[in-house]
């Protein structure tokens, strides 16, 4: 059997579902859904989930909080978190000021963790959820260092890069169908917790 490892872009697959309308959609078993590209022979070892904690509103927090509480009853699925950078941006017409934030170190996470699994060995076949072009690099590196590794880009809903269409060894296009298959029950307990899927996301 194909070792396989998932790496899931959260915020571009997030985006892709907020494009599409897909809010029901955001209440996902991301172990399932990486489940749902398997072939025959491959077996899925790990899933790794790539985020940033939202701050603020109260009111979306706490929404992605029971989200995060959920994926963390998921045997062999892992989170790593980046951060928002906040940028002061003035308006040039009239001097109006304002604050806004931007995620950071979710493409880095992923380049380090995709390097340093293809340099211990732990894949035959990556599968990188997301259209993030800037993931270009690392594909490129595990290619020339290990030719017999596959990266298989999976662009999420609405999402395509061209640039890693160009450099994956394979891509799909996540739809409908995988994401139907891989919601998670309504109620997911966590240590004797009840964890209640978010109303606005039914």
């Amino acid at each position: 059997m194909d070792r396989v490892v998932a790496y899931i872009d959260g915020y571009n697959l997030y985006y892709g579902l907020r494009d599409q309308g897909w809010k029901r959609f955001y209440w996902l078993n991301l172990q399932r859904l990486a489940e749902q590209f398997l072939k025959s022979n491959q077996v899925l070892i790990e899933t790794k989930y790539f985020t940033t904690i939202v701050k603020y509103p109260d009111d979306k927090r706490r929404r992605q909080q029971v989200f995060l509480e959920a994926l963390q009853t998921i045997p062999n699925l892992s989170i790593f978190y980046g951060h928002f950078l906040s940028d002061t941006i003035t308006c040039r017409h009239c001097g109006h000021a304002y604050t806004t934030h931007h995620e950071k170190m979710t493409d880095v996470n992923i380049s380090v963790e995709l390097m340093k699994d293809a340099f211990q060995d732990r894949f035959d076949i990556a599968f990188l959820i997301s259209a993030d072009s800037d993931l270009v690099s690392p594909i490129r590196s595990i290619q020339q260092l290990f030719p017999n590794k596959i990266v298989t880009s999976i662009f999420p809903p609405g999402r395509f890069s061209s640039a890693l269409k160009s450099i994956s060894t394979r891509t799909l296009r996540m739809g409908h169908l995988e994401l139907v298959k891989s919601l998670l029950p309504d109620q997911v307990i966590k240590n004797g917790i009840v964890l209640n899927r978010p109303a606005s996301w039914r």
